[in-house]
């Protein structure tokens, strides 16, 4: 029993916000979801619709399609990530998703990245940030900077829509 509860434990700690792959998710047959993905074709329009209608709850166990949050209303940062760059990407954005790893820390964080205008804004959990950089580190360093300084950066990888490793990170 010990060990079944360490393992839970453990499990719970390390999986933090893990990576869904969005290249097979499909579109769901559903007039009210498909209405709402149309109406969302910024990631700016995007963010607010999460902020107003999404809550925020870990989810250990399992990652969330975008349809999955829509119905559900919660999710987590992996989620969150998910539901914006898949709706991005039904609008031809070219999205991004950055994996943070903390130092001394056993959870992570996702973020997602968008393409406008020729550089990269991003958002967090439901927060869109439309900072206009050109590279995925300073992204990085505007979410410690501002949301994050309290701990410090490990790692990050750095994925695209059909999540192939584009870009990777790691601090001395």
């Amino acid at each position: 029993m010990k060990k079944l509860m360490l393992f839970l434990m453990l499990t719970v700690l390390l999986s933090g916000c893990s990576l869904l792959n969005l290249s097979n998710v499909v579109l769901p047959d559903d007039i009210n979801f498909i209405n709402t993905v149309k109406e969302l074709d910024t990631p700016e329009k995007i963010c607010s619709y999460m902020k107003d209608n999404f809550v925020y709850k870990p989810n250990v166990f399992s990652n969330l399609e975008p349809y999955q949050l829509w119905l559900n209303q919660e999710g987590d940062c992996n989620d969150f990530a998910a539901f914006a760059m898949f709706v991005a990407n039904y609008h031809n954005y070219t999205t991004y998703l950055i994996h943070i790893h903390f130092k001394g820390m056993l959870f992570t964080h996702v973020l997602a990245v968008y393409v406008e205008n020729g550089k990269y804004t991003y958002s967090n959990n439901k927060a869109y940030y439309p900072i206009g950089v050109s590279s995925f580190y300073e992204i990085v360093s505007d979410y410690f900077d501002i949301i994050y300084y309290q701990e410090e950066l490990s790692s990050y990888e750095v994925y695209d829509y059909d999540m192939n490793l584009i870009e990777t990170y790691a601090s001395l």
